[in-house]
């Protein structure tokens, strides 16, 4: 009986090596209704081999996420001259200027930075202090502040650059890593989950989508890095709610792939081009849809129209339910102004229309969004 266990063991292994060598030479040659079976094997002897021998041990793999991505995170320290106040020259009223902490994420090697406007804004002067100890003046590439998003840039040889990963791919419960520099007591890296996506009306910009995660974010963590399990990044840090000024577990970050059409935007032409079209959305509500006898459920209710504006040249009425947008639906006011914003100005777009019990397709010439007002100081 020895003898037979042994020579099916043996046999086993080798089947299982040829098996191996076969899917890794000639993945083609194993398919499952059509679909190859290589790739699936290759990633199950791999998960094997790299299990621990002891029993009962686990590896999470969030150490070797936080080595691929905290290289690339900064710290970004910020200058702001108090020119409007009268004593700034005295020495007994300090320095003469207030001191800004953030972080901000290598995105090039070219020394190519993302941040948040906030912590750039107004700042005289800005200084970057890499995870090897080096530090360097950086300067500002372009700030948007409709989505609390800046872009500097630094002088460096050999910088670490950061991979950018698709936020559009997470799902609530997808692990995290926020590395940024909170209270300014050095580099920190912090876990946690996705606990939700598409967050907005909280009056922090104008464009909101924001992920939401339970990783400690803090004062000084704005702009650093949101990693996702492989190290690659997802979101740039924004902003935290709490009542005491401390982590409370409800973090928002800006997703990677707003932050990269903004970077590029900002990087061709110095500003983010919007489109617009001049009207007042509203969230349509069930009262709404019944009132006016609306065979549509999903939409989004126009409630004004700017005179002369390019939705009222192209047709578009009060009362009106915009339920898509070049094609794609929207089903929130967030959604609406992000498609909206999408459009490339000078082209026209389509509008899926529902007016009462009919519905309409109209044609609106899309023109740029104007820059926000700068703040008063």
């Amino acid at each position: 009986m020895r003898r037979l266990w042994l020579i099916f063991s043996q046999a086993a292994t080798v089947a299982l090596a040829c098996l191996f060598v076969v899917a890794t030479l000639k993945p083609q040659w194993l398919t499952r209704d059509g679909q190859p079976l290589g790739p699936l094997l290759s990633q199950v002897v791999s998960l094997r081999t790299a299990a621990p021998a002891a029993s009962g041990a686990q590896t999470t793999g969030w150490a070797d996420a936080a080595s691929l991505a905290a290289p690339a995170v900064v710290s970004v320290t910020t200058s702001k001259s108090r020119g409007r106040n009268p004593h700034a020259d005295d020495p007994a009223f300090g320095d003469g200027e207030q001191v800004g902490i953030g972080s901000g994420v290598i995105v090039s090697p070219e020394g190519i930075l993302l941040t948040n406007n906030h912590v750039v804004e107004q700042a005289g002067e800005i200084e970057v202090r890499l995870s090897d100890g080096r530090e360097v003046r950086a300067e500002v590439v372009g700030t948007d502040p409709e989505t609390d998003l800046a872009v500097l840039r630094i002088a460096l040889d050999r910088l670490p650059a950061i991979t950018l990963g698709r936020s559009q791919d997470l799902r609530v419960g997808d692990p995290l890593l926020a590395i940024g520099n909170p209270f300014n007591v050095g580099q920190t890296v912090t876990a946690g989950i996705v606990s939700a996506l598409g967050r907005n009306g909280l009056g922090l910009s104008t464009f909101e989508s924001f992920i939401q995660t339970d990783a400690a974010i803090n004062p000084g963590n704005s702009g650093g890095a949101l990693v996702n399990a492989q190290g690659h990044l997802v979101g740039i840090n924004t902003a935290i709610y709490s009542r005491t000024g401390g982590s409370n577990g409800i973090g928002f970050a800006v997703p990677v792939d707003v932050a990269q059409r903004v970077m590029e935007g900002l990087l061709r032409n110095g500003v983010v081009r919007r489109g617009w079209i001049g009207v007042e959305p509203r969230e349509l509500t069930a009262e709404f849809i019944e009132n006016f006898k609306l065979t549509v459920k999903q939409g989004v209710l126009i409630a004004g129209v700017l005179q002369d504006g390019p939705a009222s040249k192209g047709g578009l009425k009060p009362g009106d339910v915009v339920v898509k947008v070049a094609g794609q639906p929207v089903t929130s006011v967030a959604q609406l102004l992000d498609s909206v914003a999408a459009l490339p100005p000078g082209k026209p777009a389509k509008l899926a229309v529902q007016r009462g019990v009919q519905a309409l397709e109209l044609t609106v010439d899309i023109i740029q969004r104007k820059p926000p007002a700068a703040r008063r100081q």
